[in-house]
C-alpha cells in the first residue's frame, strides 16, 4: 500500500512538471511571436518597420513591469490564484488579439497581453521550490529554465509558420485555444498552496534593500545585454537573410531559425558545469561563447558556417541564463526572491530595447555593424561580472 502511495505521488509530481513545462514554453513563446511577424505589420498597415516594432516592445515592457508586481501579490494572494487569473486574462486577450484589423489596438494589446503573462514566470519558479520535495526540485526548475528559453525559438518557429500557412491573426487565435486548455489543466491538476501572506509593501521594501548591493548591480547589466542581444540578434537575422544578399524565402529563414533549438540544449548541461568549474567561469565562458558567434556570424558569407555561428550564439546564451539566475540567487540571499523580480524586469527590458536597436543599426545598411553592435554589448555584460563580488568568488 505504502508503495503504491508513494508510486502515485511521483506520478503526480511528473504530470505537475510535465504541465508547468509546456505552460512556460506556450506563455514565454508570445515574448517572441511577433519578431518574425514585425515586416508582416510594417507592409499590412503601411508603416515603417520601427513603428510596428511597438508591437513587441510594447509587449515586453509591460511584462517587465508585471515581473515586478506579479511576484509579491503572489506572495499575498497564492501563486496558483495569481498564475490562473493571469492565464484567464492571457486567453482572453489573445484571441481578440486575432481579430484586431488597427496597429494602434493590436500594440495596446499586445501591452495588455506582456502584463497578463507576467503572471507566470515570476510567481512558477517560487511554486515549484514550495511544492516540491528537495530530490525532485532541481530537476522541475532546469525543467522550467529550458521552457523559458527554447521558447525564444518555439515562439519564432510557431508564428513564422503559422503566419505562413494561414495569416497573423491565426498566430494569436491558436494560441489563445493553447492557453485556454492549458488554464484548464491548472485549474484541475495543479494543487493550491496556502499563500504565505507577506504584505505586499513588506515585499517591495525588500527590493530597495537588494539594490544596495553594487555586485547586483553588475549582474543586472549582464541580464541587460543577455535578452538584448538575444532579441537583438533574430531580428536583425531575419532583415539579413531576406536581403539581397542572400534572397531567402520565409521558409527558408524559418529553417535557421529552427536549428537554434539545438543550441538551446546547452541549458540542460548548466547545472552540471557550474558545479565543476564554478558560476562566475561558466558564465564568462558562455558571454564569451555568444560574443564570438555573433561576430562571425556578422562577418562571414558562408551559409551553413552562419548556421554553425548561430548556434554557437543561442548555445551561450542558453548557458549563461541559468548561470546569473543561479549567481543572483547566491548574490540575494534572504531577499532572493526580491533579487529574482528585478532580474525578470531587467532582462525583460533587455527585450525591449533589443529589436529598437537592432532595428536602428539595419537602417544603417550594415549588418556586419549590427551584429558587431550587438556583440559589443554582450562583452561589455562580459566586463560587468569582473565586478560581481561574491561568496564564491572571494573563496
Amino acid at each position: 500500500m505504502n508503495f503504491l502511495k508513494l508510486h502515485s505521488r511521483e506520478q503526480n509530481y511528473a504530470f505537475i512538471t510535465l504541465i508547468l513545462f509546456f505552460s512556460g514554453l506556450a506563455i514565454m513563446s508570445s515574448v517572441y511571436i511577433t519578431i518574425p511577424l514585425i515586416s508582416v505589420f510594417s507592409m499590412d498597415f503601411a508603416v515603417s518597420e520601427g513603428r510596428a516594432l511597438w508591437v513587441s516592445s510594447s509587449f515586453t515592457f509591460s511584462f517587465a513591469v508585471g515581473c515586478l508586481v506579479f511576484g509579491p501579490l503572489s506572495d499575498r494572494f497564492g501563486r496558483k490564484k495569481i498564475m490562473l487569473v493571469g492565464l484567464t486574462a492571457l486567453t482572453i486577450v489573445t484571441f481578440f488579439l486575432g481579430f484586431q484589423s488597427s496597429l494602434f489596438f493590436i500594440i495596446l494589446f499586445r501591452g495588455i497581453q506582456g502584463l497578463a503573462a507576467a503572471t507566470f514566470s515570476p510567481v512558477v519558479l517560487s511554486y515549484v521550490v514550495e511544492l516540491f520535495p528537495q530530490n525532485k526540485r532541481v530537476f522541475t526548475l532546469s525543467c522550467m529554465s529550458t521552457s523559458f528559453l527554447t521558447a525564444g525559438i518555439i515562439g519564432q518557429v510557431f508564428s513564422s509558420f503559422v503566419n505562413s500557412h494561414l495569416g497573423w491573426p491565426y498566430v494569436f487565435i491558436i494560441l489563445a485555444a493553447i492557453y485556454f486548455i492549458l488554464s484548464l489543466l491548472i485549474f484541475f491538476f495543479i494543487p493550491n498552496l496556502p499563500a504565505n501572506g507577506i504584505r505586499v509593501a513588506d515585499a517591495f521594501k525588500q527590493m530597495r534593500k537588494t539594490l544596495g548591493q553594487k555586485s547586483l548591480w553588475f549582474a543586472y547589466v549582464v541580464a541587460l545585454v543577455m535578452l538584448l542581444s538575444f532579441v537583438g540578434m533574430y531580428t536583425s537575422l531575419g532583415e539579413f537573410l531576406s536581403s539581397s544578399h542572400y534572397g531567402f524565402t520565409n521558409q527558408q529563414i524559418l529553417y535557421v531559425r529552427s536549428v537554434g533549438i539545438f543550441g538551446m540544449l546547452m541549458s540542460l548541461f548548466s547545472g552540471r558545469l557550474i558545479r565543476k568549474f564554478g558560476v562566475i567561469s561558466v558564465l564568462r565562458s558562455a558571454l564569451i561563447l555568444s560574443a564570438v558567434g555573433l561576430t562571425l556570424l556578422g562577418t562571414v558569407t558562408n551559409m551553413v558556417f552562419m548556421i554553425v555561428m548561430s548556434i554557437v550564439f543561442v548555445s551561450g546564451i542558453a548557458v549563461a541564463i541559468p548561470s546569473l539566475v543561479s549567481l543572483i540567487g547566491e548574490l540575494g540571499g534572504p531577499v532572493r526572491g526580491a533579487a529574482l523580480s528585478i532580474y525578470a524586469f531587467v532582462v525583460n527590458m533587455g527585450a525591449t530595447i533589443g529589436p529598437i536597436l537592432a532595428v536602428q543599426l539595419l537602417n544603417t545598411g550594415n549588418y556586419i555593424l549590427t551584429f558587431l553592435s550587438l556583440a559589443c554589448c554582450l562583452l561589455l555584460g562580459l566586463l560587468a561580472t569582473f565586478f560581481v563580488r561574491s561568496v564564491s568568488l572571494d573563496e
